[in-house]
């Protein structure tokens, strides 16, 4: 007996994939799968048949698959960015009609989904660049979706995306249509950056209740699930937690204690630190956790660079008074939720300017809705983030929205005392640094600015402007002191 023709279609079946596929069927949309590895195929079926007999239909013919879903044919990408995406939408759009659409699901550069966009359109096909957050676990049972591309083609699923995305009550489903042309893509990139910040963060957190404060992995575990009983409750500090109490099965001890000390990365937390310099915004916090993980790689390095400071003194930490662990812990929380306001703020900053750039008019204030649930950042935090938004669409900083104020200046003795202890302790705090710095910096009304750009002009006749007068000067510098030298 012939397949029903199915409602929508997917290639590319590594975990993400499958998992996607299976999410989709079990909201009641049959589907056909397909991958260039066949066995993948088979897999995916024989997972669908285990997990409740989901309407998945397996197909090794890439012509077979296309002509199995019904018209207009919607098909998901999941393959790995760059050539595997151009690969396989040559090899689908042989099959495809006009009218018929395709959407890239990966991690793609915002341009690349923007060239493809134009190309597929002159075979009359519709395209989607569509960010996915949540990993193998918010693929399956609810992910943060941002579609970004032709509307059309959005309103060709978005009937499967509302049911398919994660559901937030009092919010409603985490998908949006973002925007044009390759802004769903970019702004999951710029949510890795923020991911980037907050994950460095925590890890900063923990290595002063750890280093300093001298926290077994038992009382971090709790710290941690206290801190995701209030403000800091989110899916990162719930998994830390969570790590903090896993028993090595290879050995004595914990786990988290075995894992080698080197972060790994997949590209897009660099590609927002280059837009942030395209853009000329400071992203100081997601800037320092990238420099974190380049560092992190170093580690035989930095092995041989203990050896030749340990002489000097720099061996186990040691602090000049006792510690007060329940002081320590609570000023650690009040430093960690201080320095993630201004990650956030840095990657929404990213966002509104490209989306000047590019004219996509994006909502900020909605895209912090939909990062509610299913997605890695997801974080109650977010609702504070909405709000603001809604309260002025065109805050220039979530900084100076007066609720995330007051939370700053209520925080900022404690941010200070965990640095200054990290500092004196040779304790590297980046991330918290760097955020207490964009702080400082964007809170002052004068900076030494003007001595740079007095060097600017003396060197280089760059001009500079006055705080008196309108215009723009040039100062012979060198000459003038020449003549007070005389």
């Amino acid at each position: 007996m012939a397949q029903p023709s199915t409602r929508i279609g997917l290639a590319g079946l590594a975990v993400m994939g499958q998992n996607l596929a299976l999410n989709i069927a079990e909201k009641g949309f049959p589907i056909s799968v397909y991958n260039r590895t066949t066995s993948k195929v088979d897999e995916t079926v024989e997972r669908a048949k285990v997990e409740g007999n989901l309407p998945v239909y397996g197909y090794h013919d890439p012509e077979a698959f296309v002509h199995s879903i019904q018209k207009p044919r919607v098909i998901i990408m999941l393959v790995k960015a760059g050539a595997p995406v151009d690969q396989t939408i040559k090899t689908l759009s042989a099959f495809l009609e006009k009218g018929d659409c395709i959407i890239d699901g990966g991690n793609e550069w915002y341009e690349n989904t923007e060239r493809r966009e134009k190309a597929v359109a002159e075979l009359g096909l519709l395209y989607l660049g569509m960010g996915v957050s949540g990993g193998e676990e918010g693929a399956r049972n609810g992910p943060s979706l941002m579609p970004g591309g032709s509307f059309e083609a959005f309103k060709y699923i978005e009937d499967i995306l509302l049911k398919v995305a994660a559901q937030v009550p009092d919010s409603g489903p985490c998908v949006t249509y973002i925007g044009k042309g390759g802004s769903g893509n970019f702004v999951k990139m710029i949510h890795n950056g923020i991911e980037y910040g907050d994950m460095q963060l925590i890890a900063e957190a923990y290595d002063v209740l750890k280093s300093v404060g001298k926290l077994s992995n038992e009382e971090l575990q709790s710290v941690f699930s206290e801190w995701n009983r209030g403000e800091l409750l989110s899916f990162l500090i719930e998994i830390t937690a969570d790590i903090f109490g896993i028993k090595d099965d290879k050995g004595d001890g914990y786990l988290v204690d075995k894992v080698l000390d080197k972060t790994g990365m997949k590209g897009t937390g660099k590609w927002t630190v280059q837009q942030a310099a395209e853009l000329s915004v400071a992203a100081p916090t997601i800037e320092a956790s990238l420099d974190a993980r380049f560092l992190s790689g170093l580690k035989e390095e930095r092995v041989e660079a203990a050896k030749v400071f340990k002489s000097g003194g720099f061996g186990d930490i040691v602090t000049d008074h006792p510690v007060d662990k329940k002081q320590l812990i609570d000023d650690v929380r009040k430093a960690l939720y201080a320095a993630k306001i201004c990650s956030y703020a840095q990657g929404m900053n990213l966002i509104r300017a490209k989306s000047v750039e590019k004219g996509w008019d994006l909502k900020l204030g909605e895209l912090a809705r939909i990062w509610k649930g299913g997605c890695i950042i997801r974080a109650i935090f977010l609702d504070r983030i909405k709000q603001a938004y809604d309260r002025n669409p065109n805050l220039a900083n979530l900084l100076v929205d007066p609720e995330f104020a007051k939370e700053i200046i209520d925080r900022q003795s404690a941010w200070r005392r965990v640095v200054c202890l990290a500092i004196n302790s040779g304790i590297s705090t980046p991330g918290m640094s760097a955020s207490l710095a964009y702080f400082d910096t964007y809170r002052r009304e004068r900076l030494p600015a003007n001595l740079v750009q007095a060097q600017r002009d003396y060197f280089g006749a760059h001009t500079y402007e006055r705080v008196d007068v309108e215009g723009s000067y040039h100062t012979e510098w060198f000459k003038l002191a020449k003549q007070s030298r005389i």
